[in-house]
Order: structure tokens, then C-alpha cells, then sequence
């Protein structure tokens, strides 16, 4: 399963199983990193122990593999909220993102915070659009120093209007990015996301390849790499001539298929079509 990318796979696909056996099937089936969603670790991610954190980084290097980073930010503990008017649940959300930070930090050097997060970013308690994206900037810059300071990279997450309505494409995501201007405030893309982009998807990747650094790969549906109709290769050669550093990272929504068919089927799909560019 050669390729030019660096695949990994988020972990919640594996459902119910223990984590050094996720560790080990994915480096198994021709992976070289692991995502984590922090609330597959504890209810309280931010909680979680220094030994604890010291031990799902040695099962991951064990292995051989990479840890590439942190996504599905705020699902635990429920009730955050980043651009709520509210000053206290506010404040206590940031917190949250900056605990994750340290969380980050502590699972293996160099990871990315995916931050997507589309109901704990969207308007509430009366607040416009514009109010809650400038809470949303805010939140960022004011947590940017603590990821700078730890090696960690938060993206900004472009989500469709069907999930949230703060920031709603890359040229948006973009413009953040410009706004915080901090070198740990970054972008990511997802062919999954972007289903309300008016523009082909390699044109985008292309305009914002110099503050994308990671990609979500899954069909528009939920599923796996090669179920549906999405078309890889335009984004994937466009990511191959400008040699791509980061990481093809598998997030699949459907987990009904088992996790060794989903990691398996998506891996050989992609590589498929990465070994014909």
C-alpha cells in the first residue's frame, strides 16, 4: 500500500474496543497515525490523568505509529459553548479548548486541534452571526499564545449551513485565520464539509494551501472512502503537486460497516487512486 501521503484514521470508528487493539489494527492495515476524539477517552477529556496521558502516548508509539491530533472538541463535558453571549459558559468553553491544548501536547508533539464543533459555535441566546463570529475570533486569539507556547495547531473548520451557521466556508475560515494571525491558527479541509462550496474543491484547496494543514477524507454522505461518489482525485493531485506535508485522515460518519472494513476498504480506495496520479 504505497503512497505519497501520510494516511492515519480517527479513532471513533472503532467503537466499543480497547485502545491498544485500535492502535495496533490500524498500524496493521497500513496506517501511520492515529486522530483521537478526546470524548472516546473520558467524559472530561481535560481531566484525564498525566499518567493516563502518558500511557496512550507509549501504546501509540509502541505501535509505530504517530499521534496527528485532537477532533469532535467539545462533545465532553456537555453544555460549552464558544460564542455564547453568556461571559461565564464562555469563559469556562475557552478554558476548555486551552485544557485540550495541554491534552494535545501531552499525547505527541506537532498535533492539530480539528475545531469543527458545529453546535457548541453556532448563534444563540439572540446573538447575529456577526456577534458570534467575532466571539468565535476572539476565543481563538485569546488561546492562541498557550497553543503557540505548547507546539499545537488550531484549525478552523469550515462547516456547512446544514450544521452551523459561523463560518461556513474556507475563504471564511480563511479570512480568520488572517484575522488571529498567529502561527498556531490554521485552517484544514474536509470533502465531507464542503458540500455548500460553489467552487471545485481543488480550486479552494489550491487558493488556501499555504494554511491548510490536515485533510478529512469521506464521502459527502457519511461514508467510507469508496461507497459513495465523491471524487478524490482532483483534491488529491492537487495536494501531491504542491507536496503536501500533513495528513489524509479517514473520518468516516457511518460506523455500520465495522471498523476493519471501513479502515481497511478507504485505505485501498485512496491509495488506488493516489498510485494513478
Amino acid at each position: 500500500m504505497g503512497s505519497s501521503f501520510r494516511h492515519s484514521i480517527c479513532n471513533e470508528v472503532y467503537q466499543g474496543w480497547d485502545f491498544a487493539d485500535v492502535c495496533r489494527h490500524v498500524k496493521e492495515t497500513g496506517y501511520q497515525g492515529i486522530e483521537i476524539a478526546p470524548f472516546t477517552l473520558s467524559e472530561d477529556p481535560c481531566n484525564i490523568s498525566p499518567a493516563d496521558r502518558r500511557n496512550y502516548a507509549s501504546v501509540i508509539n509502541g505501535e509505530g505509529l504517530a499521534f496527528v491530533g485532537l477532533h469532535w472538541l467539545m462533545v465532553a463535558p456537555k453544555g460549552l459553548h464558544v460564542t455564547t453571549p453568556d461571559d461565564d459558559l464562555r469563559a469556562r468553553s475557552w478554558a476548555h479548548i486551552r485544557g485540550l491544548v495541554d491534552l494535545c501536547a501531552g499525547l505527541g508533539p506537532n498535533g492539530v486541534m480539528i475545531f469543527g464543533s458545529p453546535l457548541q459555535r453556532c448563534t444563540t441566546g439572540g446573538s447575529t452571526r456577526e456577534e458570534a463570529t467575532k466571539r468565535f475570533v476572539d476565543g481563538l486569539a485569546s488561546v492562541a499564545p498557550h497553543a503557540e507556547q505548547r507546539g499545537v495547531r488550531i484549525l478552523v473548520e469550515a462547516l456547512p449551513a446544514n450544521q452551523t451557521d459561523v463560518v461556513g466556508s474556507l475563504d471564511e475560515a480563511a479570512r480568520i485565520v488572517a484575522q488571529v494571525a498567529s502561527p498556531a491558527i490554521l485552517t484544514m479541509f474536509d470533502t465531507h464539509n464542503a458540500v455548500d462550496e460553489t467552487e471545485p474543491h481543488s480550486v479552494l484547496v489550491e487558493r488556501h494551501f499555504d494554511i491548510i494543514r490536515h485533510v478529512h477524507v469521506n464521502e459527502t454522505d457519511g461514508g467510507h472512502c469508496g461507497t459513495g461518489d465523491y471524487d478524490f482525485a482532483p483534491v488529491l493531485a492537487t495536494l501531491k503537486r504542491l507536496n503536501y506535508q500533513g495528513w489524509i485522515s479517514l473520518e468516516a460518519f457511518d460506523f455500520a460497516p465495522g471498523a476493519e472494513r471501513i479502515a481497511t476498504e478507504s485505505l485501498r480506495y485512496l491509495n488506488s487512486i493516489i498510485e494513478k496520479l
